[in-house]
C-alpha cells in the first residue's frame, strides 16, 4: 500500500485513509462518515475539522455516491496490488424501520435487532433516539414488572439503555407518566434467578442514576421505600460490576438529603457495607461518594452508632486523609467530627489516637487545606485533649511513635498551626 500512489482526495483528512463512505458536510469538506460522526457525537464536537467554520451535530451529512464510485473504480483497478474492492455502504437506519422493530418487542429477536443497531455507530444511535426508543425499553420493563415474570428480552432492553441514553429533560416527564418507573427497577435489582444477573444489575443501576440524579425527580426520591435501599445494600454486598458500583452510589447520596432516606439506608445495612467498600482499597471516586454518603448516614445517630460497631471504621476513614482528593479530606474530617462530638465516652478518642487519626489532623493543619476544615480537625483534637494527656501518661516510654502522636496533639492544643512541626 505505501508503494501505491493514493489521489489526495480519497483521503479523509480524520482518519488519513481512503474513505469507505464518503459525506460531504454543511462546510464542502468531505469525511468518512465512520470518522466525522465519531468526531461529532462521541467527542462532541461542534466545529469542521478543516474549516474551524461551525459544525453542529444535528446538521446533514450528504452522501458523495460519486466520490464513491470513483473510490470503488479505482480499488478495483489495482486489486492486483493487493487493493480490497470498498463494498457499497448500507442505506442509513430509518425512522419507520425502527417502528416496525418497536412493534414486535414481545419477540427477543426483535430486541436483539435493536441491540445491534444501537451498538454500531452514532447515527443509528441519533436514529433510535429521535423514535422513542429509551421510552420504549422503560415501558418494557414496566410491564415485566406489572406481570411479576422475567421477559426474554430483559437483558437486551438494559443493554440498549446503556447505548442510547434516556435525554435528561424526558426523564421528569418519562416518571409524571408512569410512577411505577422506579418500583420496576427495584423489582429487577432482586432478580437472582435472571441470567448474567450482575451485568442486568449494573445497567439497572446505572438507568437510576439518570433518573435520580435529575433535580426535579426529588418528589420521587423523597417516597422511596425501605426495599428499594435493602437490594441496592445487598446489590453492594454480594459485588457488582465497577460501573454499577458507581452509580448505585450516586444513586444513594442523590437520596441522602431526606432524614427518612437516611434512616432506611442505616437500617439496611448500609453503614457496615460502605465501611467494607473502603477496607477494599476502591478507586478515587467510589471513596469520594462512600465518605460523602458516610458523612450524611453519621448526623444521625443510629448511622454513627453503625460506623462505630465496625471495628475497622475510624481506621479506614483516617488512612483516606491527606491520600486521595480534598474532597475526600472533607468528608473523612467531618465523618471524624460528628462520630466523636456526640461520643458519650472516652473509646471514641481512644481509638482515634491507636488509629493513627491524631497525626493525620496534625498533617492536615500543616497542608494546603481551606481554614474551615483546618478549623474543624483543631476543634476535633481540642475537644477530646483530656483523653489524649491521660493516655500519653499510661502509654509508657516503649511505644514512641504513639507517644511522639500524644505530644504533637498537646502542642496543637495549646499553640495556633504555625508554630509547631511533628514531632519525630
Amino acid at each position: 500500500m505505501d508503494e501505491i500512489e493514493v489521489p489526495q482526495y480519497f483521503i479523509c483528512p480524520i482518519s488519513l485513509q481512503i474513505m469507505k463512505d464518503p459525506v460531504t458536510a454543511i462546510t464542502g469538506i468531505t469525511y468518512d462518515r465512520e470518522s466525522i460522526e465519531h468526531w461529532l457525537f462521541t467527542n462532541q464536537n461542534t466545529t469542521c475539522p478543516v474549516t474551524k467554520q461551525p459544525l453542529p451535530r444535528d446538521s446533514d451529512l450528504t452522501p458523495n455516491h460519486t466520490l464513491r464510485r470513483l473510490i470503488q473504480a479505482w480499488c478495483t483497478q489495482n486489486a492486483s496490488l493487493g487493493i480490497d474492492r470498498i463494498p457499497t455502504p448500507k442505506p442509513p437506519l430509518n425512522k419507520i424501520q425502527v417502528l416496525k422493530l418497536l412493534k414486535n418487542l414481545n419477540d427477543p429477536k426483535s430486541l436483539m435487532q435493536l441491540e445491534l443497531l444501537a451498538a454500531q455507530n452514532e447515527r443509528n444511535k441519533k436514529c433510535l433516539l429521535e423514535a422513542g426508543v429509551p421510552k420504549a425499553m422503560i415501558m418494557f420493563i414496566v410491564n415485566c414488572y406489572k406481570k411479576g415474570q422475567i421477559q426474554k428480552g430483559l437483558e437486551e432492553v438494559l443493554s440498549i439503555l446503556q447505548f442510547i441514553k434516556i435525554p435528561a429533560e424526558e426523564c421528569p416527564l418519562l416518571l409524571k407518566e408512569n410512577d411505577q418507573i422506579l418500583d420496576s427497577l427495584t423489582w429487577v435489582l432482586s432478580l437472582d434467578e435472571v441470567e448474567n444477573s450482575v451485568a442486568v444489575k449494573s445497567h439497572a443501576l446505572l438507568v437510576l442514576k439518570k433518573f435520580a440524579n435529575k433535580g426535579d425527580t426529588c418528589h420521587v426520591l423523597e417516597r422511596l421505600k425501605p426495599e428499594f435501599f435493602e437490594r441496592i445494600v445487598k446489590i453492594l454486598r454480594h459485588g457488582v460490576t465497577q460501573q454499577g458500583l458507581s452509580a448505585a452510589l450516586q444513586v444513594l447520596l442523590s437520596a441522602c438529603p431526606w432524614g427518612r432516606n437516611r434512616i432506611m439506608m442505616v437500617e439496611a445495612g448500609l453503614v457496615y457495607e460502605l465501611v467494607e467498600i473502603e477496607l477494599g482499597a476502591p478507586e478515587k471516586r467510589v471513596t469520594e461518594l462512600t465518605l460523602a454518603i458516610l458523612f450524611h448516614l453519621c448526623s444521625c445517630a443510629n448511622g454513627r452508632a453503625k460506623f462505630l460497631s465496625h471495628e475497622g471504621s475510624i481506621a479506614v476513614v483516617t488512612e483516606r486523609i491527606l491520600k486521595v482528593s480534598a474532597a475526600v479530606d472533607d468528608r473523612a474530617v467531618f465523618v471524624l467530627s460528628l462520630v466523636s462530638k456526640f461520643s458519650g465516652t472516652n473509646a471514641v478518642p481512644q481509638e482515634m489516637l491507636k488509629a493513627g487519626t491524631v497525626v493525620k489532623l496534625c498533617m492536615l493543619l500543616q497542608a494546603d487545606h481551606a481554614k474551615y476544615l483546618k478549623d474543624k480537625a483543631m476543634e476535633i483534637l481540642k475537644a477530646h485533649s483530656e483523653t489524649i494527656f491521660s493516655e500519653m501518661s499510661s502509654v509508657g516510654i516503649l511505644d514512641l511513635h504513639y507517644k511522639g502522636s500524644c505530644r504533637t496533639a498537646l502542642a496543637v492544643c495549646s499553640s495556633e498551626p504555625s508554630s509547631f512541626v511533628l514531632s519525630a
